[in-house]
């Protein structure tokens, strides 16, 4: 049988699986938002972060990755999330909710001072181990998608695709946004090899997920 690449990533062994249970039921908390790089916290620890379109339902995912549902603001309403927003994983990782990319309703100056604030963290994080990039499993990658992956190509920086929303397509629909997002990874040669299919609703997904961010040193 011929593997795809970019196959979805196989579970995780038992002591993966409670290595990102136990960090997600610990001390998972709001830290603070970053309207610009000189707020940043401290470089002290490797940190994730959660990249994607504006409301492809990354504040939501945060949420039920930690079983706190209003931990990340999450809202219907695209842009919501102006700002880098930090939390704290115990003493041991930093996870940031990125600014949704793409469509906002917000003015076009705002817009445009995320994108800016968006791309210097991506590029200039020394203590930034993974971005996971978010995508609608409804729709698979889109252009705009692709742009932040080639970002990500030219700063080195490694990024898993985590495909959100996946309650909401069936079989065939899902297939097709995985095929169309593989053919966008096959370029990318900062792409990690392994997608993670996700659901905030049902739960699938979300304990693999979170063994990923443990594994993250």
């Amino acid at each position: 049988m011929t593997t795809l690449p970019f196959s979805i990533a196989p579970e995780p062994d038992p002591a993966a699986l409670e290595a990102g249970r136990r960090l997600f039921a610990g001390d998972v908390g709001f830290l603070k938002g970053v309207a610009a790089l000189s707020g940043l916290p401290p470089a002290d620890r490797p940190e994730v972060c959660f990249a994607g379109r504006s409301n492809v339902g990354k504040s939501t995912l945060i949420n039920a990755l930690a079983g706190q549902k209003g931990l990340a603001r999450a809202s219907g309403a695209p842009g919501r999330t102006q700002e880098i927003n930090y939390f704290t994983l115990a003493d041991s990782h930093y996870l940031v909710d990125l600014p949704g990319y793409g469509y906002a309703r917000a003015p076009r100056p705002v817009v445009e001072r995320w994108q800016r604030l968006l791309k210097s963290y991506l590029t200039g994080r020394q203590t930034l181990r993974r971005v996971f990039l978010l995508i609608d499993a409804r729709h698979g990658a889109k252009p705009v998608d692709e742009d932040i992956m080639a970002l990500l190509d030219k700063a080195a920086v490694t990024f898993q695709v985590v495909l959100t929303k996946a309650d909401k397509t069936g079989g065939p629909g899902l297939e097709r946004a995985l095929e169309i997002t593989r053919a966008a990874l096959g370029r990318r040669p900062a792409a990690y090899p392994h997608l993670i299919v996700t659901s905030a609703e049902d739960g699938r997904g979300l304990a693999a997920l979170r063994s990923a961010v443990a594994g993250i040193t």
